[in-house]
């Protein structure tokens, strides 16, 4: 098995490198690796993967040390879903490689950012994070002497992309095309979006006890949640703290993967596809949770919305990283000089060929690639006279 080229290995319904629908701009083919590993490679260097150390996912960077990061998040993601593409026969270095990448274009602040920056951004076309993620490794990065961005392939670009408004996918050219015709991504691309829901549901919980926002007892009503509790109760009946809450998250996550697994692998042998593009074709995504497992994940995360996502200490971290936002946004409009001499320049370019809205935009890109602590750092320079500029 192991001299067995890495393509025999695949599925025929996976993505295969030698069949990619190419780059945007025509480069020699990799050494050493194929040509989604060097997808992979690139985004682990990029600027903007680096930053993710310091952006959050639900509490403010300097809430606590041991709070999920987006760095950590992607990792997590990553491990989620490497593990079942070899278990599908799938694709998994453009697994990674999606994973890696999915949040790149994240703000500072988590949701509490974006959903700021978009109502900034509405006279302008709004700010997505995933349409951001595809800026960052389309046009952002600056690494390479013959083209802006990190140049990946479509395969990694088109998982990246989850979800796109029509009026955006058709600005997007090939990339959009599915949006507008009602396609599904690539089984590579699915299997990533679904391991990004594994991830953050199970770990917000942990997060939520850990910070004391949530109770075991109150999630014990959430039918997924007390299954495993009980199963663990049963094998380690004195087990307290945080070994009982790492044995249950633990539970749950291998509980979700193996029915992940089992139900693709049940709908992989059903439609039987014979290629990727069969995979787009399908009425429905071929990966997928069971019926009881789907809806059980959306109790869970409706629960999570109402109890932690809602609760008063998390609300008033959002309402003051939302007010970070504005602030920063409305000043850097008002005076683009405001802005450091890189960004500043950029903006005068995107200025001058779009107006305001190319103004704007050069502004949400500058915002949106900030950590949280960049971003209050900032904010204190621009609006606080003591602090130094």
């Amino acid at each position: 098995m192991r001299d067995q080229p890495a393509d025999a290995r695949l599925a025929a319904w996976a993505a295969h490198p030698a069949h990619s629908r190419g780059r945007r701009h025509a480069e020699a083919p990799p050494q050493h690796r194929s040509e989604f590993q060097r997808d992979r490679d690139r985004v682990i260097h990029a600027a903007a993967f680096r930053r993710l150390e310091y952006k959050t996912q639900v509490f403010v960077n300097h809430e606590g040390d041991l709070f999920r990061t987006r760095l950590t998040h992607s990792l997590e993601v990553s491990q989620i879903a490497r593990t079942v593409a070899r278990a599908l026969c799938i694709n998994e270095d453009l697994t990674e490689a999606i994973t890696l990448a999915h949040d790149l274009g994240h703000t500072p602040f988590g949701h509490a950012g974006q959903d700021a920056l978009n109502h900034c951004m509405q006279p302008w076309g709004g700010f997505e994070h995933n349409l951001q993620s595809l800026r960052v490794v389309d046009e952002l990065e600056q690494k390479y002497a013959a083209f802006d961005g990190l140049n990946l392939t479509y395969e990694t670009r088109e998982g990246i992309l989850k979800h796109c408004s029509r009026n955006n996918a058709r600005n997007l050219g090939e990339l959009g095309q599915r949006f507008i015709e009602g396609l599904q991504p690539g089984a590579e691309a699915q299997l990533a979006n679904l391991a990004d829901e594994i991830a953050y549901n199970n770990h917000d919980i942990d997060d939520g006890l850990r910070a004391g926002l949530i109770t075991i007892e109150a999630l014990r009503e959430l039918a997924l949640f007390n299954d495993h509790y009980e199963r663990v109760r049963r094998r380690h009946a004195d087990l307290e703290g945080r070994r009982l809450i790492n044995e249950i998250v633990r539970g749950m996550i291998g509980g979700m993967v193996a029915d992940l697994i089992a139900t693709s692998e049940a709908r992989a042998a059903q439609l039987d596809p014979r290629d990727i593009d069969a995979v787009r074709r399908a009425d429905a995504p071929i990966i997928a949770f069971s019926e009881g497992l789907a809806r059980r994940n959306r109790e869970l995360k409706q629960f999570l919305y109402r109890h932690l996502y809602r609760h008063y200490r998390v609300h008033r971290m959002t309402t003051k990283a939302a007010e970070v936002i504005r602030r920063l946004f409305e000043s850097f409009m008002r005076d683009p000089l405001l802005l450091p001499p890189q960004a500043f320049s950029r903006a005068q370019a995107q200025k001058d060929t779009r107006g305001e809205a190319g103004l704007a935009r050069a502004v949400a890109d500058y915002i949106a690639g900030m950590t949280d602590r960049y971003a209050i750092e900032e904010d204190e320079r621009l609006h606080d006279p003591r602090a130094r500029t």
